[in-house]
């Protein structure tokens, strides 16, 4: 059955619609009101299906519809608009500056179905004879187009991984390759990534250049050769892949070759030379006598150098062969290391899911445990709950355990760290909660000292075991506000409070330098979460891992690496001052 959200979100567009469609405003907003209620509902809509206009803000008229995608997964109406309204109406909401009522006019006067002529009717200057713009709005709106065409030099590596993944399989299927793997800054789990590598071996480099320009996800070939093809396949934009071509002897060191980093590779290439040894893409050259060394993997490969394996994350010339030579690489942290995810969404707030189907997808994926950390009450956008509401809910948490064997549900909330760093519940409420973490979700603009001294406080208090997404950054997005982070890791380190690395792709905060320092420098205990607000989510872990990795972590780092009776301890020792 579709989450709130999901039935949410289609009652908004089809009130959009109608809106642009010139319908009458009271019921286009009906649905509206509709869709924010659904949306703050904090009941199963399955158990009030018979009885939705039991709930203030739906009527006959919008029951009826809300009823028919509870069983369907659809909407007539919604359909018959998408049918009716150019699709393209859509995009130009999601411009900064227009709503439904200038996308109306737009297409009712100027025929403007999409951003494409919205642009060419701005450089007709036509817009600005319209009512309601003139010429500062449409300097704006082409400001805004640009801005939105714009492709980022590097994107978020949870946006191109799952498709340079496809790509990798429809590879691996073609019966010629005898190996295949993603290589460069995806296989060194980077935060961003300019372009795709891909190694691939074969005897018939011909024909499976071939077969790679004409794989399903390609939308054009840029070149095609025997020991290189370079193809374009969408990824929120279009992402270049190279696909390098060598034999099965070559494939290691290819393949060590083009996963790099750069500087990483520098540092191999003295250390062979201080043997006598020339190294390059299709193996160990030894001078000497001009014999050219192959390998089986790259293991081997690092021990004929002396050194031992460095995993992909570790290399990037960053003194990991240096500690490889002299004392061993740490035994970084692995995602079966994981037991549980501390931050997770449900429907009580922003969330897809209800608690029992975020707390089954994290018993499939092993997990002892789960803790359910909606958000507080002065978050209303992300329906954030009341004391009376988070009490319910523990209810639910309570019920969901009893009915459910193999994982526990922690009672747990995100509560907001307020511009003065008062926190968002008093102390006697989050005194009863299992796990309490604490963010910041406003007055990102506050200097560095008023935005430390906040984020401070709320890391002294006794009942905070967690600081989500410390430095609010979203990649491509929204820069790091201004912190002292050496004092947060200080503080953190001292009161037992615990930093988090969000693992959502679009975070990935605490960065690998961040974590690496306050690991190193503070000894500060870090949780791996992924803030999932879908059940799906919870693989996003893959991506935290990642990046704990870059940052030299292993499980002893970790706290949600700990045994459910260790993590309990644990969490009470903060509140213990213990």
């Amino acid at each position: 059955m579709p989450s709130h959200r999901d039935i949410a979100e289609m009652l908004f567009e089809l009130a959009n619609y109608m809106e642009i469609d010139g319908e009458n405003p009271y019921r286009a907003n009906a649905y509206r009101r509709a869709g924010q209620a659904v949306e703050h509902l904090k009941r199963p809509l399955e158990e009030i299906k018979e009885d939705l206009q039991s709930v203030a803000g739906i009527g006959k008229g919008t029951a009826a519809v809300i009823r028919e995608i509870i069983e369907t997964g659809e909407s007539s109406l919604l359909n018959e608009y998408r049918e009716k309204l150019p699709k393209g109406l859509m995009s130009l909401l999601e411009l900064p500056g227009l709503g439904p009522k200038s996308v109306k006019t737009l297409y009712k006067k100027l025929n403007v179905t999409n951003v494409s002529e919205l642009e060419q009717a701005i450089r007709r200057q036509q817009v600005r004879t319209l009512p309601g713009f003139g010429a500062k709005s449409e300097a704006k709106l082409l400001e805004a187009i640009q801005r939105a065409g714009t492709r980022p030099e590097r994107l978020p590596l949870g946006h191109v991984r799952p498709v340079a993944e496809e790509v990798l399989t429809q590879i691996q299927s073609i019966p010629e390759v005898v190996q295949a793997s993603l290589a460069g800054s995806i296989r060194r789990m980077e935060e961003t990534v300019k372009d795709v590598d891909i190694v691939v071996a074969t005897e018939q480099p011909d024909h499976v250049a071939r077969e790679v320009a004409s794989l399903p996800a390609v939308e054009e070939v840029v070149n095609r050769g025997t020991t290189k093809v370079s193809v374009l396949v969408a990824a929120d934009w279009l992402v270049q892949v190279d696909v390098r071509i060598v034999t099965p002897e070559q494939y290691a060191t290819a393949l060590h070759h083009f996963t790099g980093s750069k500087e990483h590779n520098v540092r191999i290439r003295q250390i062979a030379k201080e043997k006598g040894w020339k190294v390059s893409e299709y193996g160990v050259e030894q001078l000497a006598d001009g014999r050219t060394l192959t390998f089986d993997e790259e293991t081997h490969f690092y021990n004929e150098l002396g050194l031992p394996y460095i995993p992909p994350e570790l290399r990037q010339g960053k003194g990991e062969t240096e500690v490889g030579l002299e004392q061993g690489l740490p035994d970084l942290v692995a995602e079966k290391d994981i037991r549980g995810d501390l931050h997770v969404h449900s429907q009580w707030s922003d969330g897809h899911c209800t608690i029992r189907e975020m707390a089954e997808a994290a018993k499939s994926k092993g997990y002892e445990y789960v803790a359910v950390t909606d958000h507080s009450r002065s978050l209303v956008i992300a329906g954030g709950l009341s004391v009376e509401d988070l009490m319910k809910q523990r209810e639910e948490i309570e019920r969901v355990n009893r009915e459910l064997d193999g994982i526990t549900v922690l009672a747990g909330v995100e509560v907001d760290i307020l511009p003065d760093g008062r926190l968002d519940y008093p102390d006697d409420v989050l005194e009863q909660l299992d796990v309490v973490i604490a963010s910041v979700h406003s007055a990102f603009g506050q200097d560095e000292r008023t935005m430390t001294k906040r984020i401070l406080r709320a890391v002294e208090n006794p009942y905070v075991h967690v600081i989500a997404h410390p430095t609010g950054r979203l990649l491509n997005r929204r820069d790091s506000y201004a912190l002292n982070l050496p004092e947060i890791f200080k503080r953190a380190a001292d009161t037992g409070t615990v930093l988090e690395l969000n693992a959502n792709p679009n975070r990935l905060d605490l960065n690998d330098r961040h974590l690496r320092q306050a690991v190193e420098d503070y000894g500060v205990t870090i949780a791996i979460n992924t803030d999932a607000h879908r059940a799906e989510h919870l693989h996003l872990i893959t991506y935290g891992v990642g990046t704990a990795r870059r940052g030299w972590l292993t499980r002893h780092h970790i706290l949600n690496t700990l045994t459910l009776d260790k993590l309990v301890k644990r969490l009470k020792g903060k509140n213990h001052g213990s």
